[in-house]
């Protein structure tokens, strides 16, 4: 039997170290960030949600860039750091490092270099410290933990690889927003679509409000009237008054 040939395109391996990612546009961030992450993602079809137990240290900070992946090894910020020399101004860092809690993997000195570099934001499954001084700093810090254990510079990992990060797949470059409520996630090339959707949603969600203030009810203005009564829901109003129960109309 033949040997199978193999060439150097098959057997090449990525570098640890990726620089040059392909990024969207300034003008598709800073509209996909005029929405709320919730906003985002019930437009694009409830998709990018990245995991809820991944929140903000400081719940007024917000945040929108692109995405900047790191692996980091548990309880190790060797390739974080490099990630920061790297990374630029408006890069959202998102950092796997396996999801380990007791570790402060970050804190105000890293914070200070981010900021000093124009780095939009930092995300990471692991844990960080510091955070009264992140928080007078004003950089927007997302962590799964608060941890102040130490961490070693060890372990070599991949920069700008696609990951899969708080239960989504991240590609470098995709649009990261984050805010009080949680992080979601735009692929880069559904910007476009995913601002108009998400204008078209705000639009929709202020016309309701105003009429609940002007006397509409949830009922009728979600249109449950005949959900609720094909399911059987039924009230002590049917009777007397079908127009306030869920009586026939």
């Amino acid at each position: 039997m033949t040997p199978t040939a193999h060439t150097d395109a098959t057997l090449r391996i990525p570098p640890h170290v990726t620089t040059r990612i392909e990024r969207a546009r300034p003008e598709q961030i800073e509209r996909i960030g005029r929405y709320t992450a919730a906003t985002i993602h019930e437009a694009q079809g409830r998709r990018g949600a990245v995991a809820s137990n991944i929140t903000p240290i400081d719940r007024e900070s917000s945040f929108v860039g692109s995405a900047f992946t790191v692996v980091c090894a548990p309880r190790d910020n060797l390739m974080l750091q490099v990630a920061i020399h790297f990374a630029q101004p408006g890069d959202v860092l998102i950092v796997s490092a396996g999801a380990f809690a007791q570790a402060g993997t970050f804190g105000d000195v890293l914070g200070n270099a981010c900021a000093a570099k124009g780095i939009a934001a930092l995300v990471t499954d692991s844990g960080v410290r510091d955070t009264r001084e992140l928080r007078e700093l004003g950089l927007p810090v997302f962590s799964g933990s608060v941890s102040i254990s130490g961490t070693v510079k060890e372990t070599l990992g991949h920069i700008n690889q696609p990951l899969v990060f708080g239960g989504q797949r991240i590609e470098p470059g995709d649009i990261v927003k984050g805010d009080a409520d949680g992080i979601v996630v735009v692929r880069r090339d559904e910007a476009d679509i995913v601002a108009e959707l998400s204008e078209e949603r705000d639009r929709k969600e202020a016309d309701l409000i105003a009429r609940y203030h002007a006397g509409g009810t949830t009922i009728d203005l979600c249109g449950l009237h005949d959900v609720l009564r094909a399911k059987g829901l039924t009230t002590d109003l049917d009777d007397v008054d079908p127009e306030q129960g869920l009586g026939a109309r």
